[in-house]
Parts: C-alpha cells; structure tokens; sequence
C-alpha cells in the first residue's frame, strides 16, 4: 500500500497552503475589467456608434452580382445538398412552398418545389480568390433528375 501523502504512480501529493492558493486569485483581474465596462456602458447609453471593419486577407468577400464568373447551372453535388436539406426541412414540419396534393414523400416534395424553383435557399459559390457568389434558385437553371 502507498503510504499516506504519496501518490500510487511514484510521485507525492503537492500540499499547498491555503496562503498561496489565496495570493493567487485568476478572477481578480476580470472583476476589475466588469468595473470599466459598466461606465462605458453608461457613456454609450446615449449615443450610437457603429464600426466599419475592413476586410482581413482570410476573409471572402461577396463578388459583384452583374459580372458572375460561375456557371448558371445548379451542380449536381448542389442540387444534392439542395434536396437533402430541403426534405429534413420539411420532414421536420417547415412550411411547404408548393401544392403537396397526395405527397407525402418529404424528398419527392423538395423535388416538386426544386422543379417549381421554390425553394427558399441561396447557394454561395466560393472562387479561388477567396470571395464568393450568391445565387438563387430561382436565378440557376436546374436539369432534370
């Protein structure tokens, strides 16, 4: 058996004062920072201020809408995660856009509002300079099954 204050891996038990555990209190600094922001707080109270970040070397940013460089088909990977995502939406009781009839296929219903361009979603297409295109739906020519 391992004696008293010994650890059962070889090494001791590190016995700490109460006194050094109270010296080193991590919270100090934070209550002190909660203090500052309080007053900030309360100057801003009356005035609005909104910052303008500029746009970091690993950030996308939007291309311009009129001179798009992708394709103006729907992938077959996008039409995919299109489907798969629309029919889990519906699956789970979202509003359908279109006329369910007899339906009663989630994946047959998203294929009904894809067909019908429906489908509430945008596709946002990332180029190799790091900024990216949105499309609609309603705006990509979608082939058949």
């Amino acid at each position: 058996m391992a004696d008293e204050g010994e650890d059962l891996f070889g090494g001791g038990f590190d016995d700490f004062g109460d006194e050094e555990v109270a010296e080193q209190n991590p919270w100090a600094e934070e209550e002190e920072l909660g203090e500052g922001l309080d007053q900030q707080q309360q100057e801003l109270a009356g005035e609005q201020q909104v910052e303008i970040l500029e746009q970091g070397p690993g950030q996308a940013a939007p291309a311009a809408q009129q001179q798009r460089i992708t394709t103006r088909y729907l992938t077959k990977y996008e039409k995919a995660r299109v489907l798969g995502t629309r029919a889990l939406q519906i699956s789970m009781n979202a509003p359908v856009m279109v006329e369910v009839g007899t339906e009663t296929d989630p994946l047959e219903i998203a294929y009904k509002e894809l067909r019908e361009k429906k489908i509430p979603f945008i596709i946002r297409r990332y180029l190799p300079d790091n900024s990216y295109e949105d499309w609609s739906l309603s705006e990509l020519i979608i082939p058949e099954r």
